[in-house]
This record gives structure tokens, sequence and C-alpha cells, in this order.
């Protein structure tokens, strides 16, 4: 339900307590019972959303992650009004324009040009202020001749160009989108997330739900995550990545933070015992580094990447990576169990969390055998880093494929390392590309 009390200024969006359950009948003659008998009850209950609380302030862009199913979806059509809820408020301040599903106003019979006053009516736009918007939406859409066409006729891509168009430029002080940039070419993407900046610079709200998480990164400010119907998180968009990155490979979070905690102190007790004898040659590599007391450290412990640093090509430490010279990046598994054709990776990430470059043995076609319970291997990584100057993060991991053919994270040591790349010449974005330029005067 919506609540017309008055919000903060800086309030764009205030959810409190809210609740949407559905009922759930094991058979149509159930369904069909109960809406004759009204006090016979034949049906169990969903709960699609529960007692969720959310308060979304202006300018804020905020990234809802959860896998298929957690309820992501049914928060945003509640928050429009297309689904009402079983209980609970929801405040709004300002005009709301979704990107839910595409085009749900347009009339596949009408012409394009049709549709965008029909959508600007549907919307509450004065007919004035519809001519007034519409050249900027033909330009957004450039669907050329189209334009004049049935909807009906539309590629699945023209006509979510049309559909953005129209709802993205009615001048929304609330924008929510819901996993649409997905339909449409990649130059098409890039226009949206533009108007997302051009959002973010007016102080605009934009409530953002995607699978992707470079695009999380990328564009969002703040991150929450929905799990069962429950909101599970709220806070820094790098942390809400990182732990609903533990969630789709099936870990729960708080578990695997309990496991990090029994590693740690397995691997305490480990050097202990061994602390006779270690030597200076399997002395610990990460020592010699810069290592982040916040590692994200979890997995289900059949493998543990006790060690890890970066190289020169003559085997000695690599304080700081110039990216124009070939390293090594080293990683130490130690077996816990049995595990067959294990995959290694390393990952280099920037401060915000977005994944930069990284690979592995599976994407390089290299085949990593099989090993014993106490088998402890090390894998390199050989190669140059031609990535801009700044600071960066590494990772390291060790995972693989159970016999159902699902990923099973045996150890992640992700953001293990923090390190800085050097450049002697400057960088245009992200990458050094080492072009060889030739000029010819003719």
């Amino acid at each position: 339900m919506k609540n017309e009390k008055k919000l903060d200024s800086d309030i764009s969006i205030k959810i409190e307590n809210l609740c949407k359950n559905y009922k759930m009948f094991a058979r149509k003659k159930d369904r069909m019972l109960e809406t004759m008998f009204p006090m016979v009850e034949k049906h169990g209950v969903f709960k699609a959303m529960e007692n969720l609380n959310l308060e979304v302030k202006k300018g804020e862009v905020l990234g809802v992650l959860g896998k298929n199913g957690a309820g992501k979806s049914t928060l945003l059509k509640m928050i429009t009004g297309v689904v009402t809820p079983t209980s609970g408020t929801i405040q709004l301040n300002g005009k709301i324009s979704s990107l839910l599903e595409l085009g749900t106003a347009f009339n596949p019979e009408l012409t394009g040009i049709e549709n965008i006053y029909q959508h600007g009516q549907v919307m509450g736009l004065t007919p004035e202020q519809i001519e007034e918007k519409k050249p900027e939406i033909i330009e957004f859409a450039d669907i050329g001749d189209h334009l004049y066409q049935p909807v009906k006729t539309y590629s699945s891509g023209m006509f979510a160009r049309l559909a953005f168009a129209c709802a993205i430029n009615v001048d929304p002080d609330i924008l929510i989108v819901d996993e649409v940039l997905s339909v449409g070419d990649m130059a098409f993407q890039l226009k949206c997330f533009k108007k997302f900046e051009q959002f973010k610079e007016k102080g605009k709200t934009i409530l953002f739900v995607t699978h992707n998480i470079s695009d999380v990164l990328r564009n969002c400010t703040r991150t929450i995550i929905i799990d069962s119907g429950k909101k599970i998180f709220d806070g820094s968009v790098k942390d809400g990545v990182e732990r609903y990155k533990k969630i789709i490979v099936g870990l729960n979070p708080e578990e695997s933070q309990e496991m990090t905690d029994e590693q740690i102190l397995s691997k305490n007790k480990n050097i202990e015992e061994n602390q006779e004898k270690t030597s200076k040659e399997n002395e610990e590599w990460k020592t010699h580094f810069t290592q982040n007391p916040n590692i994200v450290d979890y997995g289900n412990g059949k493998a543990e990447v006790v060690d890890y640093g970066i190289f020169d090509v003559n085997g000695n430490y690599a304080m700081a990576i110039e990216n124009d010279k070939e390293i090594i990046l080293k990683s130490k598994i130690r077996f816990n169990e049995d595990v067959k054709d294990p995959i290694f990776t390393m990952t280099l990430k920037d401060f915000k969390g977005l994944e930069i470059c990284g690979t592995n043995t599976l994407i390089e076609k290299v085949i990593t055998g099989n090993y014993k319970k106490g088998d402890v291997i090390i894998a390199e990584f050989r190669q140059i880093l031609n990535v801009a100057p700044g600071k960066y993060t590494l990772s390291f991991s060790c995972t693989h494929f159970d016999h159902k053919g699902e990923l099973e994270v045996l150890n992640r040591k992700y953001d293990a390392l923090l390190v800085e790349v050097l450049s002697m010449k400057n960088t245009v974005g992200l990458m050094n590309l080492e072009s060889k330029i030739t000029i010819t005067r003719i």
C-alpha cells in the first residue's frame, strides 16, 4: 500500500515492514472450494517478501542483487504499484518511471510514434509536454522510419530501444530498471548508461536490478541483497558484490565466515606444528608484500590457498609491478581432501572491486590432474599485466566442478594482496595498449 505521509526532503523512497504473500494451492479444486466456502482454508502461503525495511535517499543508485526467485522483481513491482503488498507501507517522493517489463503500455497495433503519445498520457504528461519530449525520444530510440510502422513488426531490439527511450525521457525523479539492458546492442547499452550518469548528476534516484556484477560496480553507490524475500545485506557496493558472489556459488555467508575462522585456527595449528621444519627456502611469500587486512576468505575447505606472491623472471620478489615487464604470480595450494581436476585462478581488481582482468587453468585449457589429501602444489601465472598505472588487489582461488557439474569453491582468497602497477608512460583508460604507431608523409 502507498502511504501519502510527507517524507523528508532528502528521502526518495521509504519502505517499512513490507510483506507480500501468495496463496499456494495443491490442486485446482482446492482453489474452487475456498472460493465457494471462504471459511475453509485449502491453501498454503508463499512469502515472496517478508518484513522488508528500506530507505533510499535522493541521488542514490541502489543496486538490488539476489538469485532468481529471491524477490527482487516483486519488490520493484510493489514500489511501482503493479503488485499490491499484503502489508507494510511504501512512501515515494517524486514521479516514478519503471523499466520492469519494457513496453507494457504499448499497443502493438499502433505505430511507434502513436505509442509515444499513448505512453506519455499513461505517465501523466500533458499534450504540450509530450510534444516537447518527442524529439528527444525519437533521437534516443534511433529506429529510423520504423517509427511510423506498427510496433508488432518490430524486432526485440527495436522494441526495447523505443520503450526505453519513452520511459527514460519523461524526466522522472525515480527510475527503476529491472534486467532490461540485456536487450539491445552494445552501442544502445552505452547510451543507456550515459543517461544513467546524467540522472546521477541531476540528483535523481535509480533502483537497478541486474545479474551483471560489473554493471553494479560501475554504476551503483549502494547495494542491497535479497534472499528468499528477506533483505540480508545493505551497505557498500564492493562488500555487497563479494557477499553476493558467495551466495551464487551456494555458500551461506554466515556459515562461510565460520568456516573461514576454523580454517584460520587449523592453519595456525599447522604452522606451529611445522615451525621447526620451516627454512628460508619455504618461508611464506605473502609476508614480503602488503597484505589486505580485510581479505575475503571462504570455501568448503577441501583445499586451501596457503600462500601467494609476485616474482620477477629471475625468481626475486617483485614489490611493484611494471606494466611492460613480465612477472610471475604464484599461489601455493594444499589439498585437505582428494580432488579431481581443480581449477586455479588469479584476478586483478581495482579498489572499487571491479574485476579488471584475470584468468584460470580452465580458460587457458591447462589440464591440472588429480590430487590426494596432503598434496601441495604451486600454480604459476607468467604474464605481462598491461593495465593502467594505479592501485589494485590480487586474488587467488582454487575451485572445481563436482560430479553434478556444479561449481564448487574449495578456497578463495579475494583481495589478498594490495599491489601497485607502475608505468613509464601515460595510459588512457584501463589498459596499456602498447601500440606500434607509424606515420608516413605522402
